[in-house]
């Protein structure tokens, strides 16, 4: 697993969510961009229709599996972008978003758009992440 450095800088608001305004890596590790990641399951069907919690928490899960496949963990990211159609659901978001995200946090930040892909996706989650390459 890569340590991530975090930082909150003195003079800047405290973090709303699971977090900071700062990371940087440490020398060897490799990048890893994970595409945007919606709440589709295996079958291809959307998650959640109309349950901003339920396809949250299929967003991460599908994240997990895109995170493991390149030999990362949500400890090894650094950067993830949220995509939302809806900014007022935040309050339902972050809840899910701490099950997955633990400190060191990475750096966040969370978008509103007009739509997704589909009509009934209602968030979109990518992340960057850094891990040692073995040996």
């Amino acid at each position: 697993m890569t340590t991530k450095q975090a930082i909150n800088p003195a003079g800047m608001a405290k973090p709303m969510g699971p977090y900071v305004q700062v990371t940087w890596a440490p020398p060897g590790a490799r990048m890893v961009f994970c595409s945007g990641a919606v709440a589709f399951g295996s079958d291809g069907s959307i998650v959640g229709v109309g349950d901003i919690v339920a396809q949250t928490r299929q967003t991460m899960e599908n994240l997990k599996m895109a995170l493991e496949a390149a030999g990362a963990t949500f400890a090894d990211v650094m950067k993830i972008t949220n995509y939302v159609t809806d900014v007022t659901e935040y309050a339902k978001i972050a809840p899910v978003r701490e099950e997955y995200l633990k400190e060191p946090y990475p750096a966040s930040t969370m978008v509103e758009v007009k739509g997704l892909m589909f009509p009934e996706l209602m968030i979109e989650i990518e992340a960057i992440a850094l891990v040692h390459e073995a040996g």
